[in-house]
């Protein structure tokens, strides 16, 4: 499924006021918090250090992700609605306390969002990104999109059912990478945060042995 394609890093956006109270959001389209900026501008010297060995530079259509993208130093990736986040649908803008009070058992890689996606359509999606990086002759992807999007991204990259994304934790800001070991899809490196070790330096411990920046 992967062949040609060596390895997509992952950039989740920066905080946003919704993210910080735990509010799910999908298709809002609201702007990055002075914390979120500070996330995203500490990717930029991680990136710097390590050159940009991309050939496909991504992003999510929404002004959260477009902007980290920006403050990153990535000005020249290219919206993709592919990238977009998980549609919440009923349950945009709620948090997960709010939605169990209704739903116990809920969480979106298991159940999907009721008016929003199945989980069937956005594993659809994913393998729909993947075909289009391969199709395009991409080595090495860069893309900033949003967590759920991400995971489920994860979960289709190493070949496992979306249930899996349940144990996929993804903070805002941080940087991740898929790729290979031994020709099998593996996690190379996940959920790093360059604004918590100057940019990044202080991550060389988990990067070392890694074939992409």
């Amino acid at each position: 499924m992967t062949a040609g394609l060596r390895s997509i890093t992952l950039v989740r956006h920066g905080t946003t006021e919704w993210a910080a109270s735990g509010r799910h959001t999908s298709v809002t389209d609201i702007g990055l918090t002075p914390d979120g900026r500070a996330e995203a501008m500490a990717l930029w010297p991680f990136f710097r250090d390590r050159g940009r060995n991309f050939d496909g530079i991504y992003t999510s259509p929404l002004k959260r992700a477009r902007h980290t993208a920006i403050l990153a130093g990535f000005t020249d990736a290219d919206p993709h609605d592919g990238l977009r986040e998980w549609h919440y649908g009923r349950y945009e803008g709620k948090t997960s306390a709010e939605i169990h009070r209704e739903w116990p058992q809920w969480t979106i890689f298991r159940c999907g969002a009721p008016e929003g996606e199945s989980r069937e359509a956005v594993q659809r999606r994913c393998r729909s990104l993947i075909e289009d990086w391969q199709k395009r002759g991409h080595e090495h992807v860069l893309c900033f999109a949003h967590g759920h999007i991400l995971r489920a991204l994860a979960c289709c990259w190493l070949e496992r059912e979306l249930e899996f994304g349940d144990q996929l934790h993804l903070d805002a800001g941080s940087i991740s990478c898929l790729g290979f070991e031994h020709q099998s899809p593996a996690v190379l490196f996940w959920n790093l945060h360059p604004h918590f070790c100057g940019g990044g330096r202080g991550a060389e411990p988990i990067l070392r042995g890694t074939t992409h920046p």
